[in-house]
């Protein structure tokens, strides 16, 4: 099936640094989203010099009705070939995402924790307060898809190209994947950068506080967006996320 405009996956060979490494960055995107999320953050780290890989997950950039045939284990299997990839052709590796996105990515640091140097995410969400989820396991029986949830963006004029519906299957499987990456954070070790806008409409602060209270970095911290809502990457405080993000990578993969 085409790819929708905007969802071209997004990849940079990056440079040598001073020391000859070679640096790579690993970014997801989230759930009914796709790389135009993340693409300026990826093309940014990319100017700095870094090997950065933007894939698109299985089932987004195309249709909703493609996506609710896919599932959370699916987009976590895809994103590990992609950071397999990224790894033989790089001497150190940082993983990040949003929102699902940072999900995969922290599951990902969870798996491989000898493997990943740092990990950075934005409105990550691994639980939720939401009490219509609790719906979902039965509804998308009856219906296939609900109203979509994109584009929580406060700056004006701008979109991140995400579905227009929300597949309900698919999201139901989000959901139960959320409970396989808690049991799984404490063998995150990794250094870790997280992110949160407080203007967020999706996710609440619930899945920061498990996050940071689970993971077993000794280097943990987060960051408080004050001027965007869920869609952080493409908003107000882009450029904090960018140059804190940049400056982060530097830190944990310097020799």
């Amino acid at each position: 099936m085409a790819l929708a405009p905007h969802a071209d996956p997004f990849t940079s060979d990056g440079a040598p640094d001073s020391s000859g490494r070679r640096v790579g960055v690993l970014l997801s995107h989230g759930f009914t989203g796709s790389p135009a999320s993340m693409v300026p953050w990826g093309k940014y780290l990319a100017e700095q010099g870094y090997a950065v890989s933007v894939p698109l997950l299985p089932g987004h950039g195309t249709t909703w009705q493609e996506m609710n045939g896919t599932t959370f284990d699916e987009w976590y299997t895809a994103l590990e070939r992609e950071f397999e990839t990224l790894k033989a052709r790089t001497d150190v590796l940082v993983v990040g995402g949003l929102s699902m996105g940072a999900c995969l990515a922290i599951w990902l640091a969870a798996h491989h924790p000898h493997d990943v140097a740092g990990v950075v995410v934005v409105n990550p969400v691994v639980a939720s307060t939401n009490k219509q989820l609790l719906a979902v396991p039965v509804l998308k029986y009856v219906v296939k898809s609900m109203p979509a949830i994109g584009d929580d963006i406060k700056k004006p004029g701008v979109s991140e190209y995400a579905y227009t519906r929300t597949p309900l299957r698919a999201l139901h499987s989000m959901v139960r994947g959320w409970k396989q990456v808690r049991e799984d954070l404490p063998k995150v070790t990794a250094p870790l950068l997280v992110f949160r806008a407080s203007g967020d409409h999706l996710v609440d602060p619930s899945s920061a506080r498990i996050i940071l209270g689970s993971v077993s970095s000794r280097d943990a911290s987060e960051r408080v967006l004050e001027n965007s809502y869920h869609v952080a990457t493409l908003d107000n405080d882009a450029p904090q996320i960018f140059e804190e993000s940049a400056e982060f990578i530097k830190r944990v993969t310097a020799p």
